[in-house]
């Protein structure tokens, strides 16, 4: 039994930090991105538009679905890893 524990808490530990580093890089790129870097990404124009208004509109909702992706993708090998899957 005490095996199955330490199985279980080393599973939620690489869980809670692939959850830390994909928060990270969601903050990063919607809060830092979008608004507190804004000023100096707005010097870039990507297709007519500033690169920092880009990121506030349309950027951090591209990111957001793109780590929804990996995390799915990233939480399935790692069930497989701890035998923990679903299938």
């Amino acid at each position: 039994m005490t095996s199955h524990k330490t199985k279980m808490k080393a599973y939620w530990k690489r869980n809670l930090q692939l959850l830390l580093i994909l928060l990270s890089i969601w903050f990063t790129v919607s809060f830092g991105f979008g608004i507190l870097l804004v000023d100096q990404l707005n010097q870039i124009k990507i297709g007519g538009f500033k690169l920092g208004f880009w990121f506030a509109q349309q950027g951090s909702i591209y990111a957001f679905v793109l780590l929804i992706f990996v995390y799915v993708y990233q939480m399935n090998q790692l069930d497989k890893e701890f035998d923990v899957n679903e299938e």
